[in-house]
């Protein structure tokens, strides 16, 4: 994969400008309890009210087509991001602001990292866990330096976070790297996150860090 770094620019966009971009990861499951929808559609109604433009997977079901409806709903802008198998399969949303075709599930994942200036991760299953997991090691790495926000809907992410934190006691993690996700409870506190952070892991990578 043709990984790419963006460590000069030190400073998120403004929300004023049109190119503040955020990629979502969410389910894709339609079989949820309510609670996880309405999360999803308060969120993208707050990315559209603050000229956030939506980044995900482009796709019409569970809380990526929840989200995807609310940002339109509320006059946002939306680019999904979607392999040509599933458009061919017929899961693609009909009513993007910009729909993105890529040839493989490696491109989208790469693609919605490139255009985005902060991750959010809401509820979902193995694939939001595998693209939350990435783009952390991405940050990790030094390849993405913008804020990743896990958005703990109902206490859903508890039993991730705890993982985390058996690995950074028994030493499978350094402390510092604590400081490359935060957590909030609701999509208010992800969007004030944003809002503040202008970087959140320092330029030390693993590379780097020799402590």
């Amino acid at each position: 994969m043709n990984f790419k770094t963006n460590m000069n620019n030190n400073t998120n966009s403004s929300f004023a400008t049109n190119d503040f971009g955020v990629v979502v990861y969410s389910a894709s499951s339609a079989a949820i309890d309510q609670i996880y929808v309405d999360a999803a559609a308060r969120l993208g109604e707050l990315l559209a009210k603050n000229n956030i433009t939506c980044i995900n997977g482009g796709g019409n079901l569970g809380l990526m087509g929840a989200v995807i409806d609310s940002v339109l709903q509320h006059n946002g802008k939306v680019k999904g991001v979607i392999p040509k198998f599933m458009v061919d399969s017929g899961w693609g949303h009909q009513m993007l602001s910009e729909r993105i075709i890529t040839a493989s599930m490696h491109e989208r994942k790469q693609k919605m990292a490139d255009l985005s200036n902060a991750a959010i991760a809401l509820p979902g299953g193995v694939g939001t866990l595998e693209e939350l997991l990435e783009i952390i090691t991405w940050k990790q790495l030094g390849l993405y330096n913008h804020p990743i926000i896990i958005v703990n809907t109902n206490n859903y992410f508890d039993s991730l976070l705890a993982m985390f934190n058996n690995m950074i006691e028994q030493n499978f993690m350094h402390e510092r790297y604590r400081n490359m996700w935060r957590v909030v409870a609701t999509p208010e506190e992800a969007i004030d996150e944003i809002r503040k952070e202008t970087i959140t892991f320092s330029h030390l990578t693993k590379f780097e860090d020799k402590a």
